[in-house]
C-alpha cells in the first residue's frame, strides 16, 4: 500500500513483436514535391542559351516575355498549339484566394525533332 505522498513509477511496456505492415501504395497525388524534378526559369534560360548559342543577356528578356504571353493566353482560356512542346488545353479552372488554379492537358507528339532548333550567328 502506497502512502499519500509517494508516487509509483509508470510501468514500462515493451512493444509487441508483430509482422511488419506492408506499405500502402502511394497515389500519384501523394508524391512529394521533392521527388519530382523541377525546371525553374533560371535553368530554363541556361538550357536555351546552351542549345541556341544566343547570349544570355539576349535570351533572358525574350524568354521572360514568352512566359508572360503564354501565362496570359492560358489565363484567358486559349488553347496553345506549340510544337514540339505540344498542344496545351485548359480543362478546369478554380479561383483561389491568391491565385487561379488551372488543370491543363498537354498532348505531345511521339517523335520530337531536336534538329529544328535554329542557331543564330553571333
Amino acid at each position: 500500500m502506497a502512502t499519500q505522498g509517494s508516487k509509483t513509477p509508470p510501468r514500462k511496456t515493451t512493444p509487441r513483436k508483430t509482422a511488419p505492415a506492408k506499405p500502402a501504395a502511394k497515389p500519384a497525388a501523394a508524391v512529394k514535391a521533392a521527388e519530382v524534378p523541377v525546371l525553374r526559369k533560371k535553368e530554363l534560360i541556361e538550357r536555351v542559351v546552351a542549345r541556341s548559342g544566343v547570349k544570355k543577356k539576349d535570351a533572358k528578356p525574350t524568354i521572360e516575355a514568352m512566359l508572360a504571353v503564354l501565362g496570359e493566353a492560358l489565363a484567358a482560356g486559349e488553347e496553345l498549339n506549340l510544337q514540339p512542346l505540344g498542344k496545351v488545353m485548359v480543362k478546369k479552372t478554380k479561383e483561389l484566394a491568391n491565385a487561379k488554379m488551372m488543370v491543363c492537358r498537354i498532348r505531345q507528339r511521339n517523335a520530337v525533332e531536336d534538329d529544328k532548333v535554329v542557331k543564330i550567328p553571333t
